[in-house]
């Protein structure tokens, strides 16, 4: 088996590993629970599960996705998420292992990874944890430090927290309503740090322009209210994975709307 394939084998595996960990953290992060106690369990029939029962994507399959003890749904969830990560994993392998190369996939992932948990949590809580926002700002801030002029990441954390929260306060006298919740600013925030004050402008302007679009067909299928809020969270990360990980394509189609 040669070392390329060995690598994927290996980053696949790991992926697995974080999307489990991941689903830990979706589930207990906005409840405030441990995230290493208690041990894993049923939340109908409260059995524990077993190392056995969580090993990513396979126990599910081999338990047929229900519970062994109670026999309950499990969510498809469980796997989605594992599987998710892994294949981004594998996507981001290094084709050669030094300091540079494992720095680009421990920061790929590990900020993927935190997206992936921040769409999913601010869809069902309609929240977006201080902790999550804490933690991405924490590497954009590393990693900016380290290749960025400070007055590119200053400026941009400046930007992605002060204009939203000015359009907030806005929109909060004009409408006597709260625009946006305070995690998607500070998601904005934590964002400005990494892409600078143009980027930072970039995904305020593409996230809405793209959470209009999907609240008005959701509106038209009558799937929700026009009154009701819907999360934003997952509309201003879908255009900063593009930004951080497919820039090229990101430059295109900003050049196209902007056109």
């Amino acid at each position: 088996m040669s070392p390329s394939v060995q690598l994927n084998i290996f980053s696949t595996m790991l992926g697995l590993c974080v999307g489990s960990f991941l689903n830990v953290v979706i589930y207990r992060l906005p409840l405030k629970k441990s995230m290493l106690e208690p041990r894993s369990h049923c939340k109908s029939c409260d059995k524990v599960v077993y190392w056995f029962e969580n090993i990513p994507v396979i126990s599910y399959l081999f338990l047929k996705g229900k519970c062994s003890g109670c026999g309950v749904k499990l969510s498809i969830q469980y796997p989605l998420v594992e599987l998710t990560v892994a294949l981004f994993a594998l996507m981001v392998t290094p084709s050669n292992l030094n300091i540079s190369s494992i720095h680009e996939y421990a920061f790929n992932l590990s900020i993927f990874s935190t997206f992936v948990a921040i769409v999913l949590i601010d869809l069902r809580y309609k929240i977006i944890p201080n902790v999550l926002n804490l933690y991405l700002a924490i590497i954009f801030l590393i990693s900016s430090v380290l290749y960025r002029p400070p007055v590119f990441w200053l400026s941009g954390g400046l930007f992605g927290l002060l204009v939203p929260l000015s359009i907030t306060y806005l929109f909060y006298l004009i409408k006597g309503k709260v625009g946006l919740g305070g995690g998607d600013i500070k998601l904005f925030a934590a964002l400005g740090i990494y892409l600078g004050p143009m980027g930072i402008f970039l995904n305020l302007s593409l996230s809405c322009f793209l959470g209009a679009i999907i609240m008005l067909l959701l509106i038209a299928f009558k799937i929700t209210k026009r009154d009701e809020m819907i999360p934003f969270g997952p509309f201003i990360v879908a255009v900063a994975s593009f930004q951080i990980f497919m820039p090229e394509y990101f430059t295109l189609v900003s050049r196209f709307l902007i056109m």
